[in-house]
């Protein structure tokens, strides 16, 4: 006889503590098998083999793995397709549910419903819950129904919306585990990846960096950012936990939080967003694309400090500080005329805390061509930019040492031309306006 058992599929929620589809999982009445799939459909597009996210997720189930090993059990891992996953684990447990957390994305949405219609056919129930966003899908809507597509009003409602329960943290009966013996999680190598310098610990709301983020965060050298982005990504902390820390300590970043999620719903309504523009006459601006430019873009080497540093920060940590990234895309998509979608492209490859919905909306942000963006007249000054927020230029020596020497370049284009060329390409694909 087959061990009747219900699944718990960890995907964008690596912790075991508040996790609603774990918790749910743990009260079907049948013993749970935790797993986690190494999707090769996803795995097989990464070119780089030292990919600190691939890195940041194999620590992060390590160590989730031996916690469960305390309860008499393990997470069971997989590398393949989950549809060859589950045809197997359909042989080997009577299956009674499967059970995971809402992803939005549109491949997510896609992978989740082959799932659903496999399991449909053998007539067991495949249920996912809301776990990664406190509101999702058209939990917030406008009057007629419609999605919202300006912040300001979306974060309004959010806000009149949200009820303590909506922040109750989800405690998991870990009594109601699948007994398994334990079993190492598979190296990386076995997976086709290398170790990288990145270092998983679990993440922890800095009060110091929270309670002055509004004063602080726009100034690069300070360091005063949460970086959390990597951590809600990948689920290691719980977005409630961040959202009643953000109540108490700091509204700004509470509406850091609430853009999260409005990029989220935009991605969810709109997905065409991830290859067009979101204002779809914006597909109109003839791109330079200058593949020799972009280079010097993507390597630090534009003769602007401030995007140079930025661009450097990335590549070297796969991080960037929020303002750098909105002044580096303003240059690509202004100064440049590139593509947005090159950039976002590159981001996407490059950033650890990469997130479709955030990264291609903030980027069509900067483009012009998004929700709620920036006008296409506004055009960033590096060098303003650099004197707002970096004055002494501690952030731009860091990441530029050679700066004040013959082998730091000139810029490749001056301001005010560039943004007068800009104003002039974009103004002809959008005479229609």
């Amino acid at each position: 006889m087959k061990s009747k058992v219900t699944l718990f599929w960890f995907r964008r929620d690596l912790r075991l503590e508040d996790n609603v589809g774990l918790q749910q999982a743990l009260q079907s009445g049948f013993p749970v098998l935790p797993l986690f799939i190494f999707d090769t459909d996803i795995l097989h597009q990464l070119e780089d083999k030292k990919d600190r996210r691939v890195d940041y997720i194999h620590q992060a189930l390590s160590l989730m793995n031996d916690a469960l090993k305390a309860h008499g059990s393990a997470i069971s891992f997989f590398h393949d397709s989950p549809s060859v996953v589950f045809e197997a684990l359909c042989e080997q447990y009577d299956v009674q549910a499967v059970y995971c957390n809402r992803d939005y994305e549109p491949t997510a949405i896609q992978r989740d419903t082959l799932a659903f219609n496999f399991f449909k056919t053998k007539e067991i129930p495949f249920k996912a819950f809301k776990d990664q966003v406190i509101f999702d899908k058209s939990s917030i809507v406008k009057a007629d129904g419609k999605p919202y597509t300006v912040y300001t009003p979306y974060a309004r409602r959010w806000k009149e919306n949200l009820q303590p329960s909506d922040l109750k943290a989800a405690e998991p009966d870990f009594t109601q585990l699948l007994p398994l013996s334990f079993v190492e999680i598979p190296t990386l190598e076995s997976l086709g990846f290398e170790k990288t310098a990145i270092r998983f610990s679990k993440p922890t709301l800095d009060l110091g960096k929270i309670a002055d983020y509004d004063k602080h965060r726009d100034f690069p050298a300070m360091e005063k950012t949460t970086e959390l982005g990597i951590a809600l990504r990948f689920g290691t902390i719980s977005v409630r936990k961040c959202v009643t820390f953000a109540q108490q300590h700091n509204q700004t970043w509470l509406s850091e939080l609430i853009w999260r999620e409005f990029f989220m719903q935009i991605l969810y309504h709109f997905p065409q967003v991830v290859q067009q523009s979101f204002k779809v006459k914006y597909d109109a601006i003839v791109w330079r694309n200058d593949e020799a430019d972009f280079q010097r873009w993507c390597d630090g080497n534009t003769g602007y400090p401030i995007v140079d540093a930025g661009m450097r920060q990335l590549n070297t940590t796969g991080f960037m500080h929020n303002r750098v990234r909105m002044i580096v895309a303003s240059f690509l998509c202004k100064h440049l005329l590139i593509d947005w979608r090159w950039g976002e492209a590159y981001f996407a490859a490059k950033l650890d805390d990469y997130d479709l919905s955030a990264n291609n909306g903030n980027w069509q942000w900067a483009a012009g061509s998004g929700c709620d963006a920036a006008p296409y007249f506004r055009v960033f000054n590096p060098t303003l930019q650099t004197v707002k927020f970096d004055k002494d230029l501690a952030y731009v020596r860091k990441w530029v040492p050679e700066l004040d020497t013959f082998d730091y370049p000139q810029p490749m284009v001056e301001h005010a031309y560039a943004r007068e060329r800009a104003l002039a390409t974009y103004g002809r694909a959008l005479k229609a306006e």
